[in-house]
């Protein structure tokens, strides 16, 4: 069985430290050279001891249900069947000069365990290391062998690190060539470390892998859960799609699928395999997802809703008054005595701020006093904010905004509005109510 050799080898990414600490062979002593090997229908590698192997593990559209892609990897086992790390097998083979041979069959193994799958619509994900990629020939390499199995460059998706290839021109230019080529690219790891759009918008991925972090991160505080969307939402409208990977609980699939991502992968889902998963896999997981997660979006709503009926109801009163002439300041007095209100202000009907914030008596915190520049703001245009353009396309209702960051003391709030025509004529009454402070009594 004749297998592509390419320029790259997967051994790279393991590391040669250990070397140092195994013992020379013997004088005399002829090591095993890496062969290709088969068990059954399954390519494998056959170096010494060692049988070197590829497992697959799935990942998921959540739209389509169903898996739309493989990313690739490798395991190993000894002549007793027994699982070892793979990086030992390598170390092994830097140390007797073997690894670029060994590198080449391991990386023909994906491939034509891939092709081996029947499939002619999934994805096969490749990570790649940044030595081998920056290696000009590499591409080259990598198309003869897939034309010599017949599968097309638009089968495989080069999993670039984020971290890789610094900021210098020639990776980009690698990068590109990859793609012309036919590749698809996945920016692998963002969000680690010291990770910048300014990376996605040069290299202009197809795909954005999320790092396991973010994730991490994400399930242990709520702010950082909360912006997730929005990153997920601006790589989006920067034209890429977004993978997650590494879902082991429900709670981690919840997170990724109320963020909007479009591929999900991890245990919880599926793991690494030498066979392909069934179609319907995924399906009834992502049905009870959707349904989990759609029970989880009403209770939160049904939460805040009760949170914020007093501050409705006050906000209710307060426009009546306002219409029936009341001053501002008698108007909006039951509003101050709430527990979170942080200020009450009026627009007029340009959304221009009538005079300045009506605070609460004597709860001024130190993070007001910090931003004192920001806290005056008679004369100030609102007229591109939600509460005022909401308010004045319904008026006479009360509109909540999702929380956001108050630009009077930089801290989360929601801002409830309602538009009433006063004897001084249309004009919107608006509280903000502290965010922070009801998110972090729940």
């Amino acid at each position: 069985m004749q297998i592509p050799h390419s320029t790259r080898h997967l051994a790279a990414t393991h590391t040669t430290d250990m070397m140092s600490m195994i013992e020379l062979d013997p004088p005399g002593f002829q090591p095993p050279r890496p062969m290709a090997g088969d068990e059954g229908s399954r390519r494998t590698v056959l170096y010494g001891a060692y049988t070197v192997f590829s497992v697959f593990q799935p990942v998921f559209s959540v739209s389509h249900r169903r898996a739309i892609g493989y990313h690739a990897s490798l395991r190993a086992h000894d002549e007793h069947a027994q699982q070892v790390p793979s990086h030992e097998v390598f170390t092994q083979a830097a140390r007797r000069g073997d690894l670029l041979e060994l590198g080449r069959l391991a990386e023909s193994l994906h491939l034509g365990n891939f092709n081996a799958f029947d499939s002619h619509d999934e994805w096969l994900f490749l990570s790649l290391h940044p030595a081998a990629l920056m290696d000009t020939s590499y591409g080259d390499a990598l198309l003869a062998g897939l034309k010599a199995l017949g599968l097309p460059p638009q089968r495989v998706v080069l999993e670039v690190s984020e971290q890789a290839g610094g900021e210098t021109t020639r990776f980009a230019e690698i990068i590109d060539a990859l793609r012309k080529s036919g590749f698809l690219i996945a920016l692998d790891g963002f969000g680690a470390k010291h990770s910048n759009i300014d990376r996605v918008w040069n290299l202009r991925p197809d795909i954005v892998t999320l790092d396991r972090c973010i994730l991490a991160q994400a399930s242990e505080h709520s702010h950082i859960e909360r912006v997730l969307p929005g990153l997920v939402s601006l790589l989006h409208e920067s034209g890429q799609l977004v993978l997650m990977g590494g879902l082991t609980t429900e709670r981690d699939a919840l997170i990724a699928l109320e963020c909007n991502v479009d591929f999900v992968q991890g245990a919880f889902f599926a793991g690494p395999s030498v066979e392909p998963v069934k179609p319907q896999t995924a399906a009834g997981l992502m049905d009870s997802l959707s349904a989990a997660l759609r029970e989880r979006v009403a209770a939160r709503e049904r939460a805040q809703a009760a949170r914020l009926a007093p501050y409705v109801s006050a906000l209710e009163t307060a426009a009546a008054q306002l219409v029936a002439g009341q001053p501002a300041a008698e108007a909006t007095a039951p509003l101050l005595k709430l527990g979170e209100t942080a200020r009450c202000f009026i627009l007029d009907g340009s959304g221009r701020q009538i005079g300045d914030n009506v605070l609460p008596p004597g709860r001024a915190s130190q993070r007001a006093k910090r931003f004192r520049p920001l806290l005056h703001s008679e004369g100030a245009s609102w007229e591109r904010r939600p509460y005022f353009i909401q308010a004045m396309r319904a008026p006479g209702q009360v509109h909540l905004t999702p929380p956001y960051l108050s630009i009077n003391e930089a801290h989360l709030c929601v801002t409830a509005s309602i538009a009433a025509h006063t004897p001084g004529g249309t004009q919107v009454l608006c509280v903000d109510i502290n965010w922070e402070v009801a998110a972090h009594r729940n």
